[in-house]
């Protein structure tokens, strides 16, 4: 399914009115590297679907658009939230950049910690990573200091969970099942924080994770 094209028509309600963040790419029929981009940024509309929106302006049938907002060349990638331009790239870009891009503004699921934040707290020793996968997965690799609870005993050892020297932050390989652990348990008036990402998530922010010979 291709992209959404906006215009001078709809730009306001689509873009401007637009009630979650909207990245748009502001690009040409006749530019090489947006076709070239096109596959990741379906991909990344995809991704976002449900938070964010993706949309393309043509600057050949939209050059007023083009001319307010200063496009000098294409591709140009700029994030627009609540109304206003809050970021942007030139040029053909990696999908996570552009992704880096929008994170910012995308709603936060209850307790999420982004792989940054963690790191911070953890240095600070304010929190206690728990590696909710199993136990053979676990000793083959994990984030530092990390203990180990698999998900599926979580719900019965509540007590030592919260018992730990910090606060608790539930990881485990990508983040989705945490996730859903963590609004379970909040649910039950257990709130605990879940690593966004997980360990996929954290590797991919550059942070280590220990591996026991």
């Amino acid at each position: 399914m291709p992209l959404p094209t906006v215009t001078e028509k709809n730009f306001e309600q689509e873009v401007l009115l637009s009630e979650e963040p909207v990245l748009v790419e502001f690009g040409a029929e006749w530019c090489g590297p947006c076709k070239t981009m096109l596959p990741e940024l379906m991909a990344l509309a995809s991704e976002l679907k449900g938070k964010a929106k993706v949309v393309t302006v043509d600057i050949d049938r939209s050059p007023l658009i083009a001319r307010q907002m200063g496009v000098q060349s294409v591709p140009t990638f700029v994030v627009f939230h609540q109304g206003r331009p809050v970021g942007g790239k030139v040029g053909a870009v990696q999908r996570r950049e552009l992704r880096d891009m929008i994170d910012p503004f995308l709603p936060r699921a209850e307790g999420a910690i982004k792989p940054e934040e963690l790191a911070a707290l953890l240095k600070e020793g304010r929190v206690c990573t728990v590696d909710t996968r199993e136990a053979a997965v676990f000793k083959r690799a994990h984030l530092p200091g990390a203990v180990n609870m698999p998900a599926a005993d979580i719900e019965t050892r509540l007590a030592e969970l919260h018992m730990l020297p910090a606060t608790p932050v539930i990881y485990c390989r990508s983040g989705d099942q945490t996730k859903d652990l963590a609004a379970k348990l909040a649910e039950q008036g257990v709130p605990v924080a879940f690593l966004e990402g997980g360990v996929l998530g954290w590797e991919a922010a550059g942070f280590r994770l220990e591996r026991p010979d």
